[in-house]
């Protein structure tokens, strides 16, 4: 045995070790820590230090005002109004529970709520709009908010703020063009079109709300100041950006002829939609839905279950709610309105000329058992086109169905190409394609036994007619009726007029192209425009119990449509002043028979309110012959 330089024994080899192994842990776990304290205190000394002074700095956000939305003669529709309104920040409650119980009693007792309320608030605001500050009470008395702010301590986390608020000087006025807005939920922060909206923002959810909330939405401001360790402000303001207000938008809407179309359908007492609009350029007078709703509702801080049924309809029940904007999504055979789009099929194909003649019978038959007649069995004898659009002869049409089913489908190109079985491309969300039925249709939903039969004949008879399975709403039937009457266009029907800034400046001008144009022979389209004259305002025509005495030369077509298991849904389209169309108007009102009886006097409102009709005048357009001789229908 060996002994060391001291005299004692060498230590064993697997002690050594050992003192190595700890060596080394002992020394990497040194550098670790000091490489830790290098990275912390010179490499992120300069963030930690200004994440300690952000600690003593608060960051408030102004919400920026929306823009006011306009008439086209400068009236408002919707503005905002400031309210003073006592909220809580969740955030800055207290974390115990005893102490924020505490502080709710206390709030309860100034503002006059019970404690349970308070917190029932927070829960369904905070679940409704999570980044938002809870709303108590709005428009709350100012000797609350001396009592809030002189005793902020006791209330951490409540304060009284300035709100913008929508509000509708017309009440329910448009109430389907002009939408509503709501706090941006998250699926809705994550579109493109929202993506400078931050978590709070108030954003457009229907109507031109949501269609112009880019111009319409502002630009949030932000203020910076010091405040202590419990976050109460000690000093001035370090730093502030001033919210900017939204730009206007101006509606081609005439705020008269509007109140006139609704009040048109109110008086029929049924659901029903209208739209009157600029043959030419497609700029929308009028558009409106009867039942209607309050967009005020959604200024509320929370909607509740009532209004919400009130508005979207029962879930459990199948009639729609007031929300459901029938002048765009509504979805009805058209009756004998349908007849000049196939008189343009007819007259364009060759299939008939301006100088055709008809033997009217008073019946037609299409196939074994299946006989159609005209409306109250009347018959017609030889007539021609005018004539039969002047009568509205079922029979005249149903046989000209039959002779466009054939290859390539005439009637329903014409009709397609006319905008019937697609979207407008009016400037509001949600718009409803409608049906344009063709065979490729019907064959398919046979196939697949969802339907008793295929195609035939008789359903283009049907469809020659605006009967059977087309579907439709008055927007499309203005756009078709305003192709014949402009000489081809077919035009792209818009709300919005221009955008203008807070000082009224315009910044921009909407006036959309024709979608396309299409080749019509001004012979064709004069001569059923001729028709629709004579059926409004000679003897004989099918409205001129209506507009027989009008001191204004009009084109108007009536229709009544068959929509089982429901009553004759009842149709009126009317373009003045003839010969010249300036504006089209076409009215459908559910359950409400003939179109002579609801839809076309309902028409004949709106365009008194266009050309202002005042005093004798107006009187005179409202008299009338007391019979007439040509079909109801």
């Amino acid at each position: 045995m060996f002994l060391r330089d001291d005299g004692r024994p060498p230590l064993p080899a697997q002690f050594s070790l050992r003192v190595a192994i700890l060596g080394t842990f002992a020394l990497v776990m040194f550098s670790i820590i000091f490489f830790r304290l290098w990275y912390l205190e010179i490499l992120s000394g300069d963030k930690y230090l200004a994440d300690a002074q952000n600690q003593r700095v608060r960051e408030f956000t102004s919400l920026a005002p929306r823009g006011k939305i306009e008439d086209r003669h400068g009236n408002v529709l919707v503005e905002n109004r400031t309210a003073l309104a006592l909220q809580v920040h969740t955030e800055e409650l207290p974390k115990r529970a005893s102490v924020r119980n505490h502080e709710f009693r206390q709030l309860g007792d100034i503002a006059g709520m019970t404690p349970h309320a308070i917190h029932s608030q927070i829960r369904k605001q905070t679940n409704l709009a999570p980044a938002s500050p809870v709303t108590l009470q709005r428009d709350v008395p100012y000797d609350l908010i001396y009592y809030i702010r002189e005793n902020q301590d006791e209330f951490p986390g409540v304060s009284v703020d300035k709100v913008y608020v929508r509000s509708y000087p017309h009440g329910s006025l448009a109430a389907h063009v002009l939408g509503y807005v709501r706090e941006a939920n998250k699926e809705q922060l994550k579109e493109p079109r929202f993506q400078t909206a931050e978590p709070g923002d108030q954003v457009g959810q229907d109507g031109v709300e949501s269609s112009y909330d880019n111009v319409l939405r502002g630009i949030n401001g932000q203020t910076r100041v010091a405040v202590d360790a419990a976050g109460r402000p000690t000093g001035g303001t370090l730093a502030e950006h001033a919210p900017k207000a939204g730009n206007n938008l101006v509606l081609t809407l005439d705020d008269r002829v509007q109140e006139a179309g609704e009040a048109a359908l109110s008086h029929q007492g049924l659901p029903g939609a209208f739209a009157i609009m600029n043959v030419h350029d497609g700029e929308v007078l009028g558009l409106g839905s009867s039942p209607t709703y309050d967009p005020s509702v959604f200024a509320k801080p929370v909607v509740t279950a009532a209004d919400s049924r009130a508005i979207f309809g029962d879930p459990n029940s199948d009639i729609p709610g007031p929300i459901i904007d029938r002048a765009t999504t509504g979805a009805y055979p058209t009756g004998s309105t349908f007849k000049p789009i196939t008189s343009i099929a007819g007259l364009e194909t060759g299939t008939i000329t301006p100088s055709y003649t008809y033997n009217d019978t008073g019946k037609l038959t299409l196939g074994p058992g299946l006989t159609v007649q005209n409306a109250g069995g009347a018959s017609y004898g030889i007539i021609d086109l005018h004539q039969a659009l002047q009568v509205s002869s079922d029979v005249f049409f149903f046989n000209l169905g039959v002779n466009l089913d054939v290859s390539g489908e005439p009637l329903q190109k014409w009709a397609g190409d006319l905008g019937i079985g697609s979207p407008t491309g009016i400037d509001l969300p949600g718009e409803d394609p409608g049906l344009l039925p063709t065979p490729e249709w019907r064959n398919d939903l046979f196939k697949q036994d969802l339907t008793d039969r295929p195609w035939t004949s008789g359903d283009n008879a049907n469809l020659a007619v605006g009967q059977g399975d087309l579907q439709a709403d008055p927007l499309q039937m203005a756009v078709a009726y305003s192709t014949l009457a402009n000489g081809g266009d077919v035009v792209r029907p818009h709300v919005g007029l221009r955008v203008a800034d807070q000082a009224g400046r315009t910044i921009q001008q909407i006036a959309p192209q024709p979608r396309r144009q299409l080749d019509i022979n001004p012979e064709y389209s004069h001569l059923i425009l001729d028709g629709l004259h004579s059926a409004a305002q000679e003897p004989g025509g099918t409205s001129y119990s209506v507009f027989g005495s009008y001191p204004v030369g009009v084109a108007g077509k009536t229709g009544t449509a068959e929509r089982p298991p429901h009553p004759d849904q009842s149709w009126y389209v009317v373009m003045a002043p003839y010969p010249d169309p300036q504006v089209v108007c076409a009215v459908t009102i559910e359950g409400g028979g003939f179109g002579v009886d609801s839809a076309a006097p309902a028409a004949k409102e709106i365009l008194n309110s266009y050309f202002n009709f005042q005093g004798k005048k107006l009187s005179q357009a409202n008299s009338s012959p007391a019979t007439t001789t040509g079909a109801y229908e």
